[in-house]
């Protein structure tokens, strides 16, 4: 736990609150999205924290879709909501998150590591996960080590800052902005 914030006002702490449903005077969310936009782009992050609409026809929006389905939407499987989170798939007990391409492998993995470890703080349940990018045929076993929770942790405290600031971070200019659904709020 960080030494700057108490436990009232640690937004870890805020998150659990308000994900086992007590009474919290500020209501602290993080879904697996934002934690991915967290590691991918911290400007999409706080875009999307506000609730700006991303242009769904954007080809990777589409292209991410297109593979949760074709891959597993066969089952006669949806995603399983609980909470903050939805996840894609429980395959074997594992929580299976689905990916189109291994390009943005650690957002993917700490998108995933999240879940992970919301299970285990929220409702007690411990799962190992699987990144899976059914195009390319890869999988990749995925577990919360403490490691990896302390991480978690400190990209839930940082999201935080981000998405409390009054302004977005500045643009940065990433190998992928031109497929970004956020593309023309930033360079346009």
């Amino acid at each position: 736990m960080s030494g700057e914030c108490n436990d009232q006002q640690d937004p870890v702490n805020r998150l659990l609150a308000t994900a086992r449903g007590d009474a919290v005077a500020n209501p602290f969310r993080v879904t697996g999205v934002m934690m991915q936009y967290y590691y991918v782009c911290q400007r999409e992050l706080w875009f999307a924290s506000r609730n700006l609409e991303i242009d769904r026809e954007n080809s990777a929006i589409v292209r991410g879709t297109r593979v949760d389905d074709s891959s597993y939407g066969d089952r006669g499987e949806e995603n399983l909501r609980l909470g903050m989170i939805s996840l894609d798939l429980l395959e074997d007990g594992r929580v299976v998150e689905v990916k189109p391409s291994s390009a943005l492998t650690e957002p993917a993995r700490m998108q995933l590591s999240y879940y992970l470890w919301y299970l285990d703080r929220v409702a007690g349940v411990e799962r190992d996960g699987v990144l899976a990018h059914p195009t390319e045929r890869r999988r990749e076993d995925v577990e919360l080590t403490p490691e990896r929770a302390k991480k978690v942790e400190d990209a839930i405290r940082k999201i935080h800052e981000i998405v409390s600031d009054e302004s977005p971070p500045e643009p940065e200019e990433k190998p992928f902005c031109d497929s970004c659904a956020y593309h023309d709020l930033c360079w346009c």
